[in-house]
């Protein structure tokens, strides 16, 4: 299991009610998601880097249903992925990355079966943006209003939005506004991962917060 495991499996408790049988991952990186995802029809994992998409096809050897390309959802070659029927689209983490994020939202949008749905996590409160996220090519922090309205300028219905992991809201207002890290430590990381992770997406479950550091949005196609 890798240090952030657990996080990967909040991330598939929170997206796996909402995905259909043919899915297709946006920015899948090294394959982490992915595997979460390998039970159904059809996979369709993309990525900008190639390196990464060299990586995922080695994790995951003679997966018939599992298609991996080097693609980016700004790009023209993206429109080809519809040939392969998604009904469903996942994008983590991911359009934050991206400066023309209506575009690639579209994009996304135009590819899925009508009756479709795009689940989007995405990092919440522009004031909570610093060093961290410039060096992690952030682009921008979405607030409910600002997704909101980007859903609706791509033509999509705004099916469920909600903030996740408060506790993170705090560790990452205290990494980049007060103590103004450039970067989160590896220790960090596993300690979210091993000691907090696993609590709060129970009790997230139960009781959705007011605020968190992230939002988790199900889109649907009309």
């Amino acid at each position: 299991m890798t240090a952030a495991a657990n996080y990967f499996a909040w991330q598939s408790r929170l997206a796996a009610p909402e995905l259909g049988a043919r899915v297709l991952e946006v920015g899948c990186g090294l394959g982490n998601f992915t595997g979460t995802l390998l039970q159904r029809e059809a996979v369709i994992a993309v990525d900008a880097d190639p390196a990464c998409i060299d990586r995922l096809r080695a994790r995951y050897p003679g997966q018939t249903n599992l298609h991996a390309f080097v693609c980016d959802a700004a790009g023209p070659q993206f429109a080809a992925l519809a040939r392969f029927r998604p009904d469903s689209c996942v994008c983590f983490n991911v359009l934050e990355h991206i400066a023309d994020d209506r575009g690639a939202l579209e994009a996304m949008a135009s590819v899925i079966a009508p009756g479709g749905t795009i689940a989007l996590l995405v990092p919440a409160f522009q004031a909570l943006y610093g060093a961290i996220d410039r060096n992690l090519g952030h682009y921008r922090r979405y607030s409910r209003a600002s997704l909101v309205r980007l859903a609706c300028s791509a033509g999509l219905q705004v099916h469920k939005l909600r903030y996740v992991n408060v506790p993170g809201f705090f560790a990452w207002w205290l990494n980049a506004r007060i103590l103004r890290r450039e970067a989160q430590s590896p220790a960090q990381i596993r300690i979210f991962d091993c000691c907090v992770a696993p609590a709060v997406s129970r009790l997230e479950a139960v009781l959705p917060p007011p605020f968190g550091l992230s939002l988790f949005a199900v889109l649907r196609k009309p």
